[in-house]
């Protein structure tokens, strides 16, 4: 089994790796965005809280995350072959939380995939995203407040994850195939 977080700013192409790596390698996928844009789609109480957290570029209380976590985690089932954690964690609490999660379970993290990605890139990829999916926290006022959170608060996970010695960084921008062989590299030696 192999637990993977794929980790980067907004915009490194997390879920584009993500994506591609369910297709080789048949893991599961959570995507805290994905979920909570869900919950808030269907207007539940979660929903609705969460959305008040992201319309104001704030991230979403750790022991919610968790919970929404571990019921979906659960959902694979015991035999999984794995599952990429996109989106979360985004601060050392959160990291020690699903250690701890996974660790009830008798799993672990077998590898964090740092995507790095420069800022003027990231700017760049979130307002064409915006403009073509129509993703309303995609707009150049809530995307500084998102990179400015992910700077102070999520960047200093990448020293956590190196000190858990399963820190893997790779440069996030150029060719998709030449980034997603790297990701692969990680992969198929853990």
């Amino acid at each position: 089994m192999k637990n993977i977080v794929i980790f980067g700013a907004p915009g490194s192409g997390k879920g584009t790796q993500s994506d591609l790596m369910i297709k080789k390698y048949g893991f599961n996928h959570i995507s805290t965005g994905d979920v909570l844009r869900n919950e808030i789609k269907q207007g539940t109480e979660l929903g609705k809280t969460a959305k008040g957290y992201i319309d104001n570029g704030q991230l979403i209380p750790d022991d919610l995350m968790v919970n929404i976590l571990a019921s979906v985690y659960d959902s694979f089932g015991k035999d999984h072959k794995g599952v990429i954690f996109d989106g979360f964690p985004r601060t050392i609490p959160q990291a020690e939380a699903l250690k701890v999660m996974l660790s009830e379970r008798g799993h672990k993290i077998a590898a964090m995939i740092e995507l790095d990605v420069p800022e003027e890139e990231l700017m760049t990829r979130l307002i064409r995203r915006g403009q073509e999916c129509g993703r309303s926290d995609d707009n150049a006022e809530t995307i500084k407040k998102r990179l400015d959170v992910y700077h102070n608060q999520t960047s200093p996970l990448i020293n956590w994850y190196k000190k858990e010695g399963i820190h893997n960084h790779i440069k996030g921008y150029g060719e998709l195939d030449r980034i997603f062989g790297d990701v692969c590299s990680v992969i198929d030696n853990i």
